[in-house]
């Protein structure tokens, strides 16, 4: 298998490709199936390694990440399979056709998506492209392609925004996990070793009649989450240098049946030596690809792109100080609140956002909102805390599973924190339950001293330093709900008495 050469980039740049440009898809489909070293006239499908190069270099000249393209190719054909095993195109009862599923996409010659893998994968790739520049379909943040994160909508839209791929079920509001973007995102978790961030959607986001085909009517076009969201691992570059996400081994050869070179230790640094590599073992199905790197000591070898990450050449930003931020931009903000400053001061350093673009019960109005009554669950509760406490850590800690609330208590179980909620069938619920102001003080308590507290303890803890004013636990409402406004009002206390 041929190292990636990019034929293409040294004539066009990336991200300056579009279908409004007058590009012969047959020279580029040409090109790709040459790079990959792939016979465009063959009637069986390539070999896992040539598959991989064939999805990849697509994607990476319609600026796409090629984690996406070839989630959604396992999504759609299950083990990237195109032919049947008589050598027909595999076309699905609702027309769907070969790898990428093809399915009523005006402007493609139809029997050459059935005879042709690398104009399949084309046409797949254009219309995830079409999708994520489409002005009808929410953005996320500043809508950076290298974001997969940004891409959510945009992989929703492949399927179709209909109300079974709505985000939130509506009737419950629940996390939809069945939704095809979901299911797509968890195989890049799978598939490519990433633990992908999961995006905060609220039930009043999605309007739709569960009994209707019609599209579901999106009552945000913008999300701005205060998140640490994950890049495409396809565009380091020669000499950059990088960091190992884990303890890693160093291969000779790009592959792991190579011998090992020894362990990179997490954290470690390491300089790409030069484009990455498909696996030399075309049996082998790996989402991923190789980076060859060198060590501080000289030693080279390859490592998974899955185990590499940015934080060595861009260091993960600060929490804007104090005063940056202008919380008037959010409708419910009062002045005159006694958690006025308390929510100023938690949103300028990054532990706490708002709602951007939701419809204000109070006016009818699509506003950004603060929401400081809102109750927290406990997951949302941790948030707030690592950010607090461990933010490098939160950011760095890779989840086991597609759980959204993994990260969160992962770090619970490290820092022997008393939350009802866990990673188990029978405990993930609890996580999305209201949090009991009882239970944020042991956990706020527990997370000062560095050992589980009971409750009393906890509330004493917080009467002794002046964290509340009440004078009893009764006082002191233990099994009241936790709202927002209390959450940042305990916390900027805490900053005030402990680290001030």
């Amino acid at each position: 298998m041929k190292k990636i050469l990019k034929p293409l980039i040294s004539v066009i740049a990336i991200g300056a490709l579009s279908l409004s440009i007058n590009i012969d898809k047959n020279v580029l489909a040409n090109n790709i199936a040459n790079t990959c070293d792939y016979d465009s006239a063959s009637k069986g499908n390539p070999d896992f390694s040539t598959m991989n190069c064939l999805l990849t270099e697509t994607a990476l000249i319609y600026d796409v990440p090629p984690e996406i393209v070839k989630a959604i190719a396992e999504g759609e054909s299950g083990n990237w399979r195109h032919f049947d095993k008589n050598g027909e195109a595999i076309v699905t009862a609702d027309n769907g056709i070969g790898v990428m599923q093809i399915t009523n996409q005006a402007g493609y010659n139809q029997d050459r998506l059935k005879s042709d893998i690398v104009y399949n994968i084309q046409a797949g790739v254009e219309t995830l492209n079409n999708m994520f520049k489409r002005k009808d379909l929410p953005s996320i943040n500043g809508g950076e392609r290298d974001v997969l994160e940004h891409w959510y909508f945009a992989i929703m839209a492949y399927n179709g925004t209909k109300p079974v791929n709505s985000p939130i079920v509506q009737a419950t509001g629940e996390r939809n996990a069945n939704a095809y973007q979901e299911r797509i995102l968890q195989i890049i978790e799978k598939s490519e070793l990433i633990g992908l961030t999961e995006l905060t959607f609220l039930p009043e986001h999605f309007q739709y009649d569960s009994n209707s085909r019609e599209n579901i009517e999106f009552s945000a076009m913008n999300y701005d989450f205060d998140l640490p969201l994950n890049k495409s691992k396809y565009f380091f570059e020669t000499n950059q240098k990088v960091s190992a996400t884990t303890n890693v081994t160093l291969r000779t050869r790009p592959t792991t049946d190579s011998p090992s070179m020894g362990t990179l230790r997490e954290g470690e640094i390491v300089t790409i030596t030069g484009p990455f590599v498909y696996e030399e073992v075309s049996t082998k199905k790996n989402h991923f690809v190789w980076y060859p790197v060198k060590r501080s000591d000289g030693t080279k070898g390859y490592v998974a792109s899955s185990y590499l990450n940015y934080s060595a050449s861009t260091p993960t930003p600060t929490p804007p100080t104090t005063g940056n931020v202008d919380v008037s931009k959010f409708a419910d903000y009062n002045v005159n609140q006694y958690w006025a400053e308390d929510f100023k001061w938690a949103v300028n350093i990054g532990i706490i956002s708002g709602y951007p673009n939701v419809k204000n019960s109070s006016t009818g109005k699509y506003e950004n909102l603060l929401k400081p009554y809102n109750n927290l669950t406990e997951n949302q509760m941790l948030s707030i805390l690592f950010r607090y406490f461990k933010p490098s850590e939160l950011a760095s800690t890779i989840a086991n599973t597609s759980w959204y609330g993994d990260v969160n208590y992962q770090l619970a179980t490290k820092y022997s924190l008393p939350v009802l909620g866990a990673n188990t069938a029978s405990k993930q619920a609890i996580a999305g339950k209201d949090i009991t102001r009882g239970n944020f003080a042991r956990i706020l308590a527990s997370m000062h001293y560095g050992k589980t507290v009971s409750q009393s303890e906890a509330i004493k803890f917080l009467r002794d330093n002046g964290l509340t004013t009440t004078k009893t636990n009764e006082e002191f409402k233990p099994n009241d709900s936790l709202a927002r406004a209390h959450t940042v009002a305990f916390f900027h206390r805490y900053e005030q008495i402990f680290n001030n």
